[in-house]
């Protein structure tokens, strides 16, 4: 039996071709906004300071899309085109802060410790499993916002946007390699700070290779950019490997849950005055 570590159920984009070519700017950025707000608001939220930075950019950015939905030549997705404007923004407007590190550390410096004992997710219909998963959203946030940018801005456009890594590079101007390498080691990096809100139990020392861990490691991965059933049968993995990927499908689960939130009414309610003030002045 394949195991279904990774088999969650991502954000799922619809767009048809009657949107893309979309002559009405008034319209399309409407459309866009009810599809796209509250991600985008997300996507802010993780880059600025307060939510009232947040939501000046958020604004910023679907003004300027309802202003050039005329360069929109409908060879890319209009979430890609949106979120390419959003990531020049944010990354216009960032500010490297106070003792920000510029680089993670390498893959293998991320793998958890043989030695040490891992964390345990519980039942999430537990009521130790609820209380525990708050406290690992909270983590979770914490640890994204300590993230190197050039390392959470793609985690946050694969994760918690929703977007494919293929998408992601192109928003980014990134390699497909490139994308992929950054947001697995800063889920691992943000796997740690959820791990340190679970249960701890010890567990037997890994009965094979550092490198068959990494291969193993890097299969799940996989399968966690394509939103797909981990295809490594559970006899396969040894209870350490269990726990790690345990906790990375928590985190996705987590990111997931950011990414559903809803835009605020009251930013809500001023894009769709900007829109009607541009349909007024058309």
């Amino acid at each position: 039996m394949k195991s279904q570590i990774g088999a969650f159920k991502r954000p799922v984009l619809h767009y048809n071709l009657a949107m893309a070519k979309e002559k009405d700017p008034a319209k399309a950025i409407e459309t866009l906004f009810e599809l796209e707000g509250g991600r985008l608001h997300s996507l802010a939220r993780r880059f600025c300071k307060n939510e009232e930075e947040a939501q000046d950019l958020v604004q910023d950015v679907f003004l300027s899309a309802l202003k050039s939905w005329d360069q929109f030549d409908g060879r890319s997705k209009p979430s890609t085109w949106l979120y390419t404007i959003a990531a020049r923004r944010c990354q216009r407007n960032q500010r490297k802060r106070a003792g920000e590190p510029e680089q993670l550390e390498t893959l293998e410096e991320l793998m958890p410790n043989d030695e040490k004992p891992m964390g345990i997710v519980p039942e999430a219909s537990s009521p130790e499993g609820q209380l525990l998963r708050k406290e690992a959203l909270e983590s979770l946030e914490m640890a994204i916002a300590s993230l190197p940018a050039d390392f959470r801005m793609p985690l946050v456009l694969r994760d918690i946007v929703g977007l494919s890594v293929r998408d992601v590079a192109s928003v980014l101007g990134l390699e497909e390699t490139t994308v992929r390498t950054r947001v697995h080691r800063a889920r691992l990096k943000t796997r740690q700070a959820i791990e340190n809100a679970l249960p701890k139990q010890e567990l037997p020392p890994t009965p094979y290779s550092q490198q068959v861990c990494i291969d193993l490691l890097a299969a799940k991965q996989e399968a966690l950019d394509r939103g797909v059933p981990c295809p490594i049968e559970n006899e396969v993995v040894c209870s350490r490997c269990q726990a790690l990927f345990s906790s990375l499908d928590l985190g996705q689960d987590l990111c997931q849950t950011l990414g559903e939130a809803s835009a605020p009414k009251e930013l809500e309610a001023l894009i769709m005055g900007q829109i009607r003030a541009f349909r007024g002045s058309s």
